[in-house]
């Protein structure tokens, strides 16, 4: 049996939101800032290189779909209408798992507020 890995690069973005959910005086109605931290992992074997995936290309693929989103009104994003921690991972798996087949999870945190969500595939 051949040991399976698990690879992990991280990314960074700021953004602003609001989410229009609960009592119409909610803070999370009023538009609002974060930093996110984002984490994409590959699991599988390795492969002939010796390695499950290039670790540059996961970290350039990842920076790419941060970069759509920072500095921006996530809520201006199709399917980030309603801009939950949920949504972002399931954001970030759609525009990375054809170039990463072996994509095995997504984690979104705002670790100024000790927020984060994890998506396993």
């Amino acid at each position: 049996m051949k040991p399976v890995f698990e690879i992990t690069k991280a990314a960074f973005f700021d953004a602003a939101h609001f989410i229009e959910q609960g009592p119409s005086d909610h803070r999370y109605r009023k538009l609002h800032g974060h930093s996110f931290k984002v984490e994409a992992s590959v699991r599988g074997e390795m492969q002939e290189a010796g390695w499950v995936a290039d670790l540059d290309t996961l970290d350039g693929a990842l920076k790419a779909v941060a970069a759509e989103l920072d500095h921006g009104l996530l809520n201006d994003r199709p399917g980030l209408e309603t801009p939950t921690l949920e949504r972002l991972c399931l954001y970030f798996a759609e525009r990375l798992k054809a170039q990463f087949p072996g994509l095995s999870r997504v984690v979104l945190s705002r670790p100024t507020i000790g927020e984060s969500c994890a998506l396993s595939l």
